[in-house]
């Protein structure tokens, strides 16, 4: 049975504000930073490294449902310095390649609570 997977596709797009010797894209740094803590609390952790793909860098997350994944993907977008107008993309282990699925907008819109 294949593995649920969530691409997260995040506006390859510099940083604003940053002097011309400092890293461009440190929001990768972040999400990275983000997905590992993921690893050691549950379920749900970074599937693979992340990588460029055109004008997005994709982050991958699987191991919950994907209710769980998506909830994971939003969180990303709201961290500091994420650019704008990411989505994901629900798919599996057995695509033949990046952004084949259903895409999800993010974030997602609030859970009313009840």
């Amino acid at each position: 049975m294949p593995t649920v997977i969530v691409e997260i596709h995040v506006p390859l797009l510099a940083t604003p504000g940053l002097a011309d010797d400092e890293y461009a894209f440190p929001w990768i740094e972040d999400i990275e930073d983000f997905l590992a803590d993921l690893d050691e609390q549950g379920d749900v952790q970074a599937y693979d490294d992340g990588e460029e793909y055109g004008d997005h860098y994709l982050f991958f997350v699987a191991g919950g449902s994907e209710r769980a994944l998506l909830k994971v993907a939003s969180e990303v977008t709201s961290l500091d310095r994420v650019p704008a107008g990411a989505f994901a993309m629900v798919t599996d282990d057995v695509a033949e390649e990046f952004g084949t699925g259903r895409r999800v907008n993010l974030p997602l819109p609030p859970t009313p609570a009840g």
